[in-house]
């Protein structure tokens, strides 16, 4: 049995960093993966930075239309191929770059393997090298395993070659000329977007009306007939009944209120939420209370029912963004260096929301729909049209809106944003919120020319 300071499960954005730091302070510490293409965490490997490499190069492609260039399918399956390239070969780089950050630091122990608890504060792992087992012990565990696609349970999901999730569809070698994505959620509206960008036909199936519920109605109406302009079709109230595989397409049974029928494409992608990755961690060994959603339990420093054992990032639920992870090392890291700043869940900056569609959706803080909900009375909406705005006009990007809310104190509390540059300048606007920003004060701040934020010197 070998004893550190610290055992941390899982190579993701908060592992990784709060590894490091540990490290640096002179913690012995033990890092395990079972998983070498996943040194980093989702993020860089199969998440965030894959997809929007994905996202900013569709674009790209969008744009040169605007030049006179001609775009279509043949075009863009070329275009994807030239895009899959630069994905695949960024994202080894930055694997490696993860790997060598800690390899390199002397009080970090790598374990490449499968990490399972034997007791509340002994971890047995299975190496993937020569599957020895090793038995390690602390009195500080991290738990930061991540979260895993749902799995839908449809007839002829799990056998089909053409049914993918997140992870698997970002490799795709060639583009598909059809492709079905099962669920308009987060996720799912991203992959659509940049696949129709590229030339794809998409079609996005909801099982119910659902479309971006927790928007204020008006919001999510206008980006809903935005992504319906260019091209993609939505089937809502209708459910996947079964996939069949034929020779270079997968034939699927659908199902609405009105008709049942049948239609083939060339891929599927199920994008029905993620879930909290805590299957074989064994923790049926252990104290640790594990949610009914799989999540397990914190307090606000992160810390589960057993002394010393720490959750973080999506395994732990709740939002399931990187930098959510990386906040959560922040909050776990004070905790286990006694630094006494108290960071916790309760005093948590606001966290902004971006979805990389075509335009951007950004929001920080609330919009009119949750004021009501809160019962915040005065509250009030101010609303600029991108196309409004110059800077717009210069780069031909004129589709969206910038709405701001504000309370009846003229302080501003959210914004909803959905314009070229919403998921960058989202930030600023959290900014002022978190530095309670009148009406007042931001309209007449000097913004530079041209600029997307000079649009507020006219709210």
């Amino acid at each position: 049995m070998k004893k550190y300071d610290v055992i941390i499960i899982g190579w993701g954005k908060g592992g990784k960093t709060l590894a490091n730091k540990l490290g640096l302070s002179n913690k012995k510490v033990a890092i395990i993966e079972k998983d070498p293409k996943m040194v980093g965490g989702t993020c860089i490997n199969v998440g965030c930075l894959p997809t929007k490499s994905y996202t900013h190069y569709s674009h790209v492609f969008v744009e040169t239309s605007k030049l006179g260039y001609k775009t279509s399918y043949e075009t863009g399956k070329k275009a994807y191929v030239k895009t899959l390239k630069h994905k695949l070969e960024f994202v080894k780089k930055l694997n490696q770059k993860n790997f060598e950050l800690l390899n390199k630091n002397k009080n970090v122990d790598i374990y490449m393997g499968s990490a399972k608890f034997l007791s509340d504060y002994e971890v047995e792992v299975n190496l993937n090298s020569n599957k020895k087992k090793v038995k390690l012990t602390a009195k500080n565990i991290i738990i930061g395993t991540g979260s895993v696609s749902r799995k839908l349970n449809i007839e002829g999901a799990a056998k089909s070659r053409f049914v993918k999730y997140s992870n698997d569809i970002l490799n795709l070698r060639t583009l598909p000329k059809k492709l079905l994505v099962v669920g308009a959620g987060f996720i799912g509206l991203e992959f659509a977007s940049y696949f129709a960008n590229f030339g794809t036909q998409v079609t996005v199936a909801q099982y119910n009306s659902d479309f971006m519920p927790n928007e204020d109605k008006e919001d999510s109406k206008f980006i809903l007939d935005t992504l319906k302009k260019q091209g993609i079709k939505f089937e809502f109230n209708t459910t996947c009944e079964k996939f069949k595989d034929l020779k270079s397409q997968v034939q699927v049974s659908l199902s609405n209120k009105t008709k049942k029928y049948k239609e083939k494409f060339d891929a599927v992608l199920i994008s029905a939420g993620r879930i909290p990755n805590t299957l074989n961690l064994g923790l049926e060994n252990t104290k640790i209370k594990v949610l009914d959603n799989k999540a397990i339990e914190v307090n606000k420093y992160l810390q589960t029912n057993v002394k010393g054992i720490y959750a973080i990032g999506d395994v732990k639920g709740g939002p399931m963004f990187t930098y959510i992870s990386l906040d959560d090392y922040r909050i776990v890291s004070d905790q286990l260096l006694k630094t006494k700043k108290n960071r916790n869940l309760d005093n948590r900056p606001l966290v902004p929301t971006n979805v990389f569609i075509r335009p951007s959706f950004a929001r920080v803080g609330l919009n009119l729909k949750q004021a009501k909900e809160l019962n915040l009375q005065g509250c009030y909406a101010k609303t600029i049209l991108t196309s409004s705005i110059p800077k717009a006009h210069v780069i031909n990007e004129l589709e969206g809106f910038n709405k701001l809310i504000f309370n009846k104190q003229n302080q501003l509390i959210g914004v909803s944003l959905f314009s070229y540059v919403a998921h960058e300048i989202v930030n600023v606007f959290s900014l002022m919120i978190q530095n309670k920003m009148t009406f007042e004060e931001i309209k007449d701040y000097i913004y530079s020319h041209p600029v997307y934020t000079e649009m507020l010197n006219d709210l």
